[in-house]
């Protein structure tokens, strides 16, 4: 059956963005049409509260001038598909918040650079997705924009920071969404909300007109209902024109890192796993301990003085440049949620990490940096193969401290711990749906060397291919 066949069969909210694409690029698709469908399904669907701006008419506007210039022959990589940004990506028309109190309604004089990408490449803006304020979290449950909800579960959170692009893509609102990872945010939401989700190489893609945290550490990252689909935001995101070389598993060398990233996992999320492990083997390919003894010191060392001294520096450069009318003081004064004033308030005062502090950190980073570059070139594997999260998405309201496996443990850290060393030493990551534990989905990260984006996607075609697709989420069929 080809992609147009399979395109015909499923509903077009739950098509994703390269079959769209084909139905629009043949004339058996109506982008206003898609648009239409996408509308009516978000009005359907508002509790789940993945969207913090959406404009029905802008959206219809957008699509019935892509359908003029599809009908003139224009034929782009995105044109006339819709795409949601988190909400901390500026976007023209729309108000760009960063989920926090002082920045709300306000509308960006200028698009952030990957917003121009994607209108360059025809994709609509469907509009803004609900995130953790000031992305410094990772339930969503933003106390001024209200908490976002997982589509399989409304009453667990969808993961964080970029908790409502989860949502807008798992639940059908929209095929495709654009999130921000610092120490897993795109990851993270990807894999309990049932999707997949990539993190590009640290500054592969541009971070202009993003409200940040981190410039050493943030990147911008889409997440999809496929490969295919990151692979082709990816490309119109970063630029590339590289291609997608497919991948056989026969005789690929994966690694399974340690210590940490396979132990204390929910029994759930251990069994889906380990079946992972299975259909990869039966696939071809060799898995192979990597042992990483060094990794926790440094990525400790590294990961919160880093991110902690530069949102000072680069929080308020951006508000500088992007000319939003309001000052670092007044952001951080005006913070809603209490997890994230905790974090940032004393930052402005006696809890500022010292000069000493950071730079030692940058020099962790650059040992963390090592570690990885070493271990894939002494063991020769393609990636490094780990459970995304150790636990599934914990109820609602859960932002200090989550129960795993018996034991309260940090809710930040306890979601972040696969995905956050690999966020600060800047490598690209993959997340795939790899089962259901308990009804929730179960996510696989890949990790890649520095600059193997392209072929690290083609690896998770090849593995997404022999893992077993999700059914619909119960709540939404």
């Amino acid at each position: 059956m080809n992609l147009t066949q399979q395109a015909k069969q499923v509903p077009l909210s739950q098509l994703g963005v390269a079959p769209l694409r084909q139905q629009l690029r043949a004339g058996t698709l109506r982008s206003v049409d898609l648009a239409d469908a996408l509308i009516a399904r978000t009005e359907a669907h508002a509790a789940l509260n993945g969207y913090v701006a959406f404009d029905a008419e802008a959206l219809r506007a957008q699509a019935r001038q892509a359908d003029a210039r599809i009908a003139a022959g224009e034929d782009l990589a995105l044109l006339g598909v819709p795409v949601a940004l988190k909400d901390n990506i500026d976007a023209v028309g729309l108000p760009s918040a960063a989920g926090t109190r002082a920045l709300a309604g306000l509308q960006p004089q200028h698009d952030a650079e990957v917003v121009q990408r994607l209108r360059k490449a025809g994709a609509l803006i469907a509009g803004k997705a609900n995130m953790h304020e000031l992305a410094m979290g990772i339930t969503t449950n933003n106390s001024v924009t209200g908490a976002a909800r997982n589509p399989w579960e409304p009453s667990r959170i969808p993961g964080g920071s970029s908790g409502g692009s989860g949502v807008v893509v798992a639940a059908g609102l929209v095929p495709a969404a654009i999130g921000t990872d610092t120490g897993g945010s795109v990851r993270v939401p990807a894999a309990l909300c049932g999707v997949v989700g990539l993190r590009p190489t640290t500054g592969r893609v541009p971070g202009r007109g993003i409200a940040p945290i981190s410039l050493t550490r943030d990147t911008a990252g889409p997440i999809a209902r496929s490969v295919e689909d990151c692979a082709l935001l990816d490309g119109v995101l970063s630029g590339s024109a590289q291609p997608l070389v497919p991948v056989s598993l026969q005789g690929v060398r994966l690694g399974l890192p340690g210590p940490g990233f396979w132990e204390g996992l929910e029994p759930g999320v251990h069994s889906v796993a380990q079946e992972a492990i299975e259909r990869l083997r039966s696939a071809g390919a060799q898995l192979v301990e990597v042992p990483l003894p060094a990794l926790a010191g440094f990525n400790e060392a590294a990961g919160f003085p880093i991110a902690l001294y530069e949102f000072i520096r680069d929080m308020g450069d951006y508000l500088r440049y992007a000319q939003r009318g309001v000052s670092l003081r007044q952001l951080v004064d005006a913070i809603g949620s209490p997890d994230v004033a905790a974090i940032v308030q004393p930052l402005m005062g006696e809890g500022a990490v010292p000069e000493a502090i950071y730079a030692h950190a940058l020099q962790a980073r650059r040992g963390l940096q090592a570690v990885y570059a070493e271990a894939f070139a002494a063991h020769g594997v393609r990636a490094l193969l780990f459970p995304t999260t150790p636990l599934t998405a914990a109820p609602v309201g859960h932002d200090v401290t989550v129960q795993l496996n018996g034991q309260a443990l940090p809710t930040f850290s306890a979601f972040i711990r696969n995905t956050d060393p690999g966020s600060n030493a800047g490598i690209p990551g993959v997340t795939l749906p790899a089962g259901l534990a308990g009804g929730l989905p179960v996510g696989l990260g890949l990790d890649g060397p520095a600059g193997s984006d392209r072929g690290l996607l083609a690896l998770a075609a090849a593995v997404e291919a022999v893992l077993p697709p999700l059914p619909s989420a119960p709540w939404l069929r």
